[in-house]
């Protein structure tokens, strides 16, 4: 039996929408322990290779540290009659993400909690861990797309918000002849 699609509310709001900067709560943690092993290893006999500046890690500074999801990966099609985005969120329920349109743009929003379990069952020691995070996308809209009639619906751990499209953008096209000399 297919399982029916559950409806997503999308929120429309008016305005510009704010920059949204992502936190990530491990991020000055990193960045401590890092500026900790440096200062002590620039007291070695190695030179500038312990200096903040210089050091191995340098160029992995700022990477994700690979506690959450930053974003989700998305398809955007352009159908005959509608626009269609698809953004991947597996393990989600639909109360948890939020969608939202603002102006000319789409964000999606969402968060996993974080599920630790140990112990023993049925007589076997186990261990489960889950990580999870929030996340963010935000994607601007064609002009094509009528964000009055968006429809989101989740299914499967994938969510599709569908925008028709405007009465404009589905006119025929008119062929224009090209002429040689």
């Amino acid at each position: 039996m297919a399982e029916k699609p559950a409806k997503v509310p999308v929120k429309k709001e008016e305005g510009a929408a704010a920059p949204v900067e992502r936190w990530d709560p491990l991020t000055s943690l990193r960045e401590e322990v890092d500026r900790l092993f440096e200062d002590f290893a620039s007291h070695w006999p190695i030179g500038p290779l312990g200096s903040r500046r210089h050091s191995i890690l340098a160029p992995l500074r700022g990477l994700p540290t690979g506690w959450g999801v930053s974003a989700p990966a998305v398809d955007i099609m352009d159908l005959e009659k509608e626009i269609q985005v698809r953004a991947e969120l597996p393990g989600m329920a639909e109360k948890d993400i939020d969608v939202q349109i603002s102006d000319d743009m789409l964000t999606i929003r969402g968060e996993k909690k974080e599920e630790r379990e140990e112990g023993e069952k049925e007589g076997r020691y186990y261990l489960s861990e889950r990580r999870y995070g929030s996340f963010e996308r935000s994607l601007r809209l064609p002009e094509s797309a009528n964000r009055d009639k968006a429809d989101a619906r989740f299914s499967k751990g994938v969510l599709t918000i569908t925008f028709p499209k405007t009465k404009e953008a589905l006119k025929k096209p008119k062929k224009v002849e090209v002429k040689g000399e």
